[in-house]
Parts: C-alpha cells; sequence; structure tokens
C-alpha cells in the first residue's frame, strides 16, 4: 500500500498535514498554517522536494535522539520527522518520505 497525506485542522484552528507510509507510520509532521490553501501548498512543496538528497537535513535533539527536517527550495522546513534512536533509524525515515511522499493521495480529515 503507498503512503498519503492527512490534511488535519488543529484545535487552534490552523492546518497541519501528516506524511503517512503505506504501513501506517507516521513519517513527516508539517509546521502549522493559518490557512488551508497554505497547508495544500505545504503538501506540494513536499511532493517536489522528496526525491533530492539535498532538500533533508538530519538533526541531533537536546536528548540525543536523531530526527530530520526537509527543506524547501527557499530553505524553510516544511516538515519533521519523528524522534529515531540512531542515525540509521533517521536514514532510513528519509528513504520512506523519499518512497511516499510524491503520493497525491490527500485524506482530508479537516471536518474530524
Amino acid at each position: 500500500m503507498a503512503g498519503h497525506f492527512e490534511l488535519k485542522k488543529a484545535k487552534n484552528g490552523e492546518f497541519f498535514f501528516n506524511l503517512v507510509a503505506g504501513n501506517g507510520q507516521g513519517i513527516l509532521k508539517s509546521e502549522m498554517y493559518s490557512s488551508r490553501s497554505a497547508a495544500e501548498n505545504g503538501i506540494a512543496s513536499v511532493q517536489k522536494n522528496c526525491g533530492e538528497d539535498s532538500q533533508f537535513e538530519c538533526k541531533e535533539s537536546n536528548n540525543g535522539k536523531a530526527y530530520f527536517v526537509l527543506k524547501a527550495k527557499n530553505h524553510q522546513v516544511i516538515g519533521q520527522s519523528q524522534m529515531y534512536e540512531s542515525e540509521a533509524g533517521c536514514a532510513n525515515g528519509i528513504e520512506s518520505v523519499k518512497t511516499n511522499g510524491c503520493s497525491e493521495v490527500i485524506k482530508d480529515l479537516t471536518a474530524e
């Protein structure tokens, strides 16, 4: 099963999306957007940038766990991964975004 995007609305009225792998695991969470159209543009940016290694950046959190961000061409962060126990896990997460990020399936969960 291929991955998909889930478009959601936060309690504060802002919008965000998650990229979900085919196995149901969340692999990338977006920043918060003030409008639905801005969040949809964020999804389009993931679809456009997910295939390029140079758009990913691995980082280390304060607690020593690895995570990555996906950046647009203008260097703005589009989304962030979960925390991983190792750099290898982080690398696997990037590969999953590269595989699933091109998905055109967007599940609109804003009404929930």
